[in-house]
């Protein structure tokens, strides 16, 4: 990957590579209550050639359409490890690689959709991972977001604001982040939004602009 990473970076990199073996029992129930639908919602807009950045253990695969092609980066070995177990259980062929969303080992203008489900709260600079997914968008190409933010309820973002002192020290996991104001500050024209659980969750679909 290049120079050692920073120490946030490396501080996200342990606490996913800790995770890894039990990370897919541990989130499952939480995933299905908190964001049930979601990654259904990201295939159902995916086309042609995808990079998922912070593909995690894989638990987008599935829901990929069969005529797409699938490229994953994610920081953590281990995560992508189980990825890889995920993807040959389904027969899914997918360049899964380590990577870090902040410097994507691909040329510009490759992907015609990047997705990124459940990984800018924890990505250290999500604003410099939003360039890069544009940068390596075709023009007209989609960027695809699933993501926990800061509650629109006060009483719930206070909470959320309490869990930041914890899990931002312990884990590099942010609550109170919104990705949309770094979407919209990229460039991209924004298409479709969904805001759910009382603000927490919310779902962007932005399109690159289709320059000459």
């Amino acid at each position: 990957m290049g120079n050692p990473p920073d120490p946030t970076t490396a501080k996200v990199l342990r606490t996913w590579q800790k995770a890894a073996p039990s990370y897919d029992r541990q989130i499952a129930l939480f995933e299905r209550i908190q964001f049930g639908g979601g990654r259904e919602w990201l295939g159902a807009r995916a086309r042609g050639r995808v990079i998922e950045v912070g593909v995690g253990t894989g638990r987008s695969l599935p829901h990929y359409p069969a005529d797409v092609t699938v490229t994953g980066i994610d920081l953590s070995p281990a995560m992508l490890a189980v990825a890889r177990r995920r993807a040959a259980d389904l027969g899914r062929e997918a360049d899964l690689r380590v990577g870090d969303a902040g410097h994507l080992p691909f040329d510009d203008a490759v992907f015609d959709t990047a997705v990124c489900a459940l990984s800018l709260c924890t990505i250290p600079d999500p604003a410099a991972a939003i360039a890069e997914m544009k940068r390596v968008l075709a023009p007209g190409g989609r960027l695809l977001l699933l993501d926990h933010v800061g509650s629109t309820w006060p009483p719930l973002y206070a909470l959320q604001w309490l869990l930041d002192r914890i899990t931002v020290r312990i884990a590099g996991e942010h609550f109170t982040r919104r990705q949309l104001p770094l979407v919209r500050a990229a460039g991209f024209e924004i298409v479709e939004v969904e805001r759910l659980k009382a603000g927490t969750v919310e779902r962007v679909l932005a399109r690159k602009a289709a320059t000459v």
